[in-house]
This record gives C-alpha cells, sequence and structure tokens, in this order.
C-alpha cells in the first residue's frame, strides 16, 4: 500500500501547485518540482490547472514535474490527456529532465486501478528527458518498441507487472540507461512475469550502462534471488533492489552462495521474511546490505505478502 506522496524527487524538493497560491511566495524554479494533482472537489480539470501552471514566471526552468490526481472524480479516466498536456506543452519547458506520472496514495487512488497510457509521444517531446517514473500499469505502453537516447532512469511501480508491458521494456533501446527498476508485483494484479521472462535482462547484454536494477515488490524474490546464480549482468551492477518482496530463508542462502554479489555497493532488502540468523549471516557477508522491515519469518510461505499489492 502507497500512502505517501513523494516530497523529494532527483534531489529536489517537491511541492504541491496551488494555482490560488502562485506568486505568493519566491520559487527558484530550477530547483523545485511541482506536482500537479486535483481534488475531489476540484473547479477545474487537469488542462486548466496544467494551464495555470504554465503561466507561472520561470516554469520554463522546471527541471521535472510530478503528475498526481489526473482525474477529478472517476478513477476510470486514463492519463491520456495527461500526455497530450505535456507534448503540446515542450517548447514551454526545455528544462524538462524528469517525469512522474502516476503519484497516487491508496486514498486517491489503488494503484491497481490507476489507469495511464500510451507514454511513448513523450520519448518524442522530449529528447532531453532522463527520467521517466510511472505508477499503474492499466493501459500502460511504452510503445512496440521505445527509443530514448538520453533516459537514464525508467520506475515502473505496480501492483503486478504485466508480461507484455516487461517485453516493450526489454525491447526498448535505451543506451544511456543506468537505472532500471520494475515492481513484479502479485498474479491476482497481473504480475505474471516469470524469472524466464526476465532472462535477456540478467544477461547484461540490453543496457550496457545499467548500473542499479530493482526487482522490487515481488512474489518470486526467492526464485530470483536463486536465478540471480551466474547472471552476467552482476558484473556490471553497483546497487540491486529485491525490497518490498516475500524474500525468505531461500532466497537469503541463494544471496550467501552468490559471490558476485560481493562486488556491488548496495543491496536492498527492506520488507523481507528472513530469520534473523538468516539476516546477521546477510550482514556480516554483505555489510551493505539494507534488512530493515523484517516480518515475520515464520510466516507460512503460501501466507507471505508484497508490500505493495493493491
Amino acid at each position: 500500500m502507497i500512502t505517501e506522496h513523494a516530497t523529494e524527487w532527483l534531489g529536489f524538493p517537491v511541492r504541491l501547485f496551488a494555482p490560488e497560491e502562485a506568486g505568493e511566495k519566491p520559487v527558484d524554479w530550477s530547483r523545485t518540482i511541482f506536482r500537479l494533482a486535483l481534488d475531489w472537489d476540484a473547479t477545474m480539470d487537469f488542462t486548466e490547472l496544467f494551464a495555470a501552471f504554465l503561466e507561472q514566471p520561470g516554469v520554463e526552468q522546471t527541471p521535472a514535474i510530478v503528475i498526481g490526481k489526473f482525474f477529478a472524480e472517476s478513477p476510470e479516466d486514463t492519463a491520456e490527456e495527461v500526455v497530450e498536456s505535456l507534448v503540446t506543452a515542450r517548447e514551454c519547458l526545455p528544462a524538462l529532465r524528469g517525469i512522474f506520472l502516476g503519484d497516487l496514495v491508496s486514498e486517491e487512488c489503488e494503484v491497481s486501478w490507476i489507469n495511464q497510457t500510451d507514454v511513448s509521444p513523450l520519448f518524442t517531446a522530449y529528447p532531453g528527458l532522463e527520467h521517466l517514473r510511472l505508477r499503474g500499469t492499466n493501459r500502460l505502453s511504452l510503445g512496440r518498441r521505445p527509443r530514448h537516447a538520453r533516459l537514464r532512469s525508467l520506475t515502473i511501480e505496480t501492483g503486478g507487472l504485466p508480461p507484455a508491458l516487461l517485453g516493450e521494456v526489454l525491447a526498448g533501446d535505451f543506451p544511456a540507461l543506468e537505472t532500471l527498476e520494475l515492481w513484479l508485483g502479485t498474479p491476482s494484479y497481473g504480475g505474471d512475469v516469470t524469472l524466464l521472462d526476465l532472462q535477456s535482462l540478467l544477461s547484461g547484454k540490453l543496457f550496457p550502462r545499467l548500473r542499479h536494477l530493482g526487482l522490487r515488490d515481488s512474489e518470486l524474490a526467492d526464485a530470483l534471488a536463486a536465478g540471480l546464480a551466474g547472471a552476467p549482468i552482476l558484473e556490471q551492477l553497483e546497487g540491486l533492489d529485491l525490497s518490498l518482496g516475500n524474500l525468505g530463508d531461500a532466497g537469503g542462502a541463494a544471496l550467501l552462495a552468490n559471490p558476485a554479489l560481493r562486488r556491488l555497493q548496495r543491496l536492498n532488502l527492506r520488507h523481507h521474511y528472513l530469520s534473523p540468523r538468516v539476516a546477521r549471516a546477510l550482514q556480516q557477508a554483505l555489510p551493505f546490505v539494507d534488512v530493515a522491515e523484517a516480518q515475520d519469518s515464520q510466516t507460512p510461505e503460501e501466507d507471505r505478502y508484497v508490500a505493495v499489492g493493491e
């Protein structure tokens, strides 16, 4: 469950854009990210809110934008209008390097209900885009063969990653990609990705500059840990993130037996079902590991939950 909006992204603070308060306080637009979001009782639609944002002096300096609740009442509305607005505004936002589309928390809309859209037009509209973060996968598409020369990070947050969407990611031509974060989720919410589906990614042949890989929020955490044995991609990684999933002692033992992990600088296993004994062994063998947010290790495997499944 996601309960908090982003308050910081890409090293900048995130502030809610309030048209009625615009201009009251000085803003360093080059070092501030605004979140555009509609209230339940909003008197304007998203296009009107976005137009008000574009009218602000200094908006051309904004380094990134966060899009929150883009519908007034019906969560059935897709983000198509948001993407169209961003594409139309491309000349007004020449400094834009980051787009976070879907910063909604559970009280606004469960992650499995967020209706996205085809975001591939953003790749063409913003050739300087470096960071793309997407939450929710209903109707989400990156395009059949997405391509972007400067994209450095791609994050897809979901309660269940569809194999077809994973296929679009892996078919992408992203030569500058350094960080890839995928929330795999559960089959109950469309997360049917298997270890076999990830083999081309683990081969290390797709994204030569990749240094940080996140395969998070997965019911397959133990299988992923075992599947990393001998994975060529570990030779290029500095950080590995298997957090938010149902990792247990079987997965912990597989990680301990993998010598390639000792090359890492960071290993994130937060929210896990490791026993205290295995958690301590991992901390001794891999001092850079994060094993916070321990769940009850005595929980039967079939009763273990990922952190974000709804």
